[in-house]
């Protein structure tokens, strides 16, 4: 690798946010000329200590529930521990403490080493809302390269979020094995709001990344249910997470004051495949296939 690699990767000519936004031609020949450059800068961005030697690793799971996870990944008749934790708080939507609240601090200032890089980070412009935002997973072009992260990342998704999925939503199994994710900031007075919208994923998983003490206002996520027409508004604390089907109808409420910041992480089929028909699919699956990594390859497919 060029030992100059970090230095061009920061002074490559960007397209506007404006072509970003609309989705011009010369924005998907930026990231395709210069992925393996943008892959080879977080590298040696690491490697240098840019990321202020911070670790993300499974100490920034709340305790309760890293046990339960690692004590099921041992013995899959343990997952009632993992169950317990969640909460249905909305029909089909469960809340858990998923971060301990006291360790958010190491990974927002890793985000915020990741934000002063000065490397190309591609937005979640499939959102209006995404100002603070990058792409997670390795299907997403300019995502978040840095190895170190790419470690934590993976591991969040196929040993936390895929068996949680299993477990509360029957369906999805099967239709779990890809991934995708993305980070949000949004700012009162500058975000407004999202509409009402699902996602194309077997299962959303939203994880408040708030610090404790730094409050926002408004920016409740609205949960909407068609077959009774009930309306709930959700806000959930620092390290919390909501996770729901993404055929789920819901809806972020504009933030008023302060910013609010959140990973989104799906799970869907190979080719963006999800369930035809969310709760109306296979029944669960065997314990011992719940708690198994998928054997097939990620795919190219993105959602946006």
């Amino acid at each position: 690798m060029s030992t100059d690699v970090l230095s061009k990767a920061r002074n490559v000519l960007r397209p506007s946010r404006e072509e970003m936004l609309q989705r011009s031609p010369v924005v998907n020949q930026f990231w395709d000329e210069n992925e393996g450059v943008f892959e080879n800068a977080w590298v040696e961005w690491e490697a240098k200590g840019g990321d202020g030697g911070i670790t993300l690793d499974r100490s920034l799971y709340a305790p309760k529930l890293r046990h339960a996870i690692e004590q099921s990944w041992k013995d899959p008749a343990n997952e009632g521990l993992v169950k317990d934790l969640w909460t249905e708080v909305f029909p089909d939507v469960f809340e858990a403490q998923f971060f301990d609240p006291e360790k958010l601090a190491a990974l927002r200032e890793y985000l915020d080493h990741v934000a002063d890089a000065g490397i190309p980070l591609r937005p979640p412009y499939g959102l209006v809302l995404n100002r603070g935002g990058a792409m997670l997973d390795p299907r997403s072009e300019g995502y978040l390269a840095a190895p170190n992260f790419q470690a934590f990342y993976s591991d969040l998704m196929d040993h936390f979020m895929r068996p949680i999925a299993r477990l509360l939503f029957p369906d999805v199994y099967g239709y779990d094995s890809q991934t995708f994710g993305f980070s949000i900031q949004w700012e009162a007075g500058k975000d407004t709001t999202l509409q009402a919208h699902s996602d194309a994923s077997s299962v959303t998983l939203n994880i408040n990344l708030n610090l404790p003490g730094k409050e926002f206002s408004g920016s409740a996520v609205r949960f909407m249910d068609p077959a009774t027409r009930q309306v709930k508004d959700l806000t959930f604390a620092p390290g919390t997470a909501l996770i729901h089907h993404g055929s789920a109808m819901h809806a972020s409420k504009p933030i008023t004051e302060g910013e609010r910041h959140n990973f989104v992480l799906w799970l869907y089929g190979e080719n963006g495949q999800i369930p035809y028909q969310h709760g109306q699919g296979q029944k669960l699956a065997p314990r011992d296939k719940r708690w198994t990594l998928p054997q097939v390859r990620p795919d190219k497919f993105a959602p946006f």
